[in-house]
C-alpha cells in the first residue's frame, strides 16, 4: 500500500516548489516571516465506528501551522493537521495529514467476523478560499497509507459571524467522497467475512460517502486561548449507505457533539 502515497508526495513537491520561488523573488527565504502554531484537543461523542448506530466518547488532537495573516483566521475542528505553503490571505494551500486508528471487533461487537483495519495515516493537500470576510471554503484530498489504499476528499463551506466581541457562531454544509480502496477497508464484506460475521457479502465501488452540516460556537477566552462547542450531523450515502454492515447493523444517520480548546503560539523566522 505504501507505493500509493505518491499522491501525497506530489502535493508536497508541487507546493514546495512554488513557495521557495515566490520567496526568492522577494529576496527572502520561504519560511521568513511571522508564523502561528495552533495546538489543542477535542472531546466528543461520536459513532463507535463509521456507520455505527451507537455513540461513544472520544478524543482527537487539533494542530495547524501557517503564516500570520492580517487578522484572525477562521478554523474548524474538521480541519486536519495542516501546513500552509502558500498563503495569500484569501487563498491558502499546503499539505495535510491525518492519523487513522485501527478498527477491529474489540471496538464494537457489530464488527465481529469482519476484517481488521490497521492503524495508518492519510496524507495529501488542502486548499482554502475566502470569497468574503465571513465565508470560507476548504477542500482536503488525502491518500490512505497502510490502513487503506483509497483516496478521501473532504469538502466544507463555513459561514462565520461574531455575535459578541469574544463569541463567534459558525456553520455550513459538508460532504465526503472516497474511492473503492477506502470502502473496501471500512464497508466491504468479502465472502469469507460474510460467513464469519453473518452479514451479506458486499463489494463497494467509489462515490460519495456522506453529506451533512455542522455548527460551532467559539469563545475567545484570551488573545491566544479559544474554546468551542460543536454539533455535526451527516447522512451516509452511496457505497457507505449500501453496505450490509450499515443496513443490517448500523445507521445511515451519524451525529457528533462535543467541545474543544486550542492555544495559539506565535513566532517569527528569519
Amino acid at each position: 500500500m505504501f507505493h500509493r502515497s505518491v499522491v501525497s508526495i506530489s502535493f508536497i513537491i508541487a507546493f514546495s516548489s512554488i513557495a521557495p520561488a515566490a520567496a526568492q523573488d522577494s529576496g527572502q527565504h520561504f519560511w521568513s516571516g511571522d508564523w502561528y502554531l495552533n495546538v489543542g484537543v477535542a472531546g466528543f461523542s461520536a459513532p463507535k465506528f463509521e456507520g455505527a448506530s451507537r455513540n461513544e466518547f472520544k478524543f482527537s488532537p487539533l494542530i495547524s501551522v501557517g503564516r500570520q495573516g492580517a487578522g484572525p483566521r477562521f478554523s474548524s475542528r474538521n480541519d486536519n493537521p495542516s501546513f500552509a505553503l502558500i498563503d495569500k490571505g484569501a487563498f491558502r494551500a499546503g499539505i495535510v495529514g491525518r492519523f487513522v486508528p485501527s478498527r477491529d471487533d474489540g471496538d464494537d461487537r457489530e464488527l465481529k467476523g469482519l476484517r481488521k483495519v490497521k492503524w495508518g495515516a492519510e496524507a495529501g493537500g488542502f486548499v482554502e478560499v475566502y470569497p468574503t470576510d465571513f465565508l470560507r471554503a476548504r477542500a482536503e484530498v488525502r491518500q490512505g497509507i497502510r490502513s487503506h489504499d483509497g483516496v478521501v476528499a473532504d469538502l466544507a463551506v463555513d459561514a462565520f459571524t461574531d455575535i459578541a466581541p469574544d463569541l463567534q457562531l459558525s456553520g455550513g454544509p459538508r460532504a465526503t467522497f472516497a474511492t473503492r480502496g477506502y470502502y473496501d477497508a471500512y464497508y466491504g464484506v468479502s465472502a469469507k467475512h460474510a460467513a464469519a460475521s453473518g452479514l451479506d457479502p458486499y463489494k463497494p465501488s467509489s462515490g460519495i460517502q456522506s453529506y451533512g452540516a455542522g455548527a460551532a460556537l467559539t469563545w475567545k477566552a484570551t488573545e491566544n486561548l479559544s474554546a468551542s462547542s460543536f454539533l455535526e450531523y451527516k447522512r451516509l450515502a452511496g457505497p457507505a449507505a449500501d453496505s450490509s454492515l450499515v443496513r443490517e447493523r448500523g445507521s445511515k444517520n451519524q451525529v457528533l457533539i462535543g467541545v474543544s480548546a486550542t492555544y495559539k503560539f506565535s513566532f517569527s523566522l528569519q
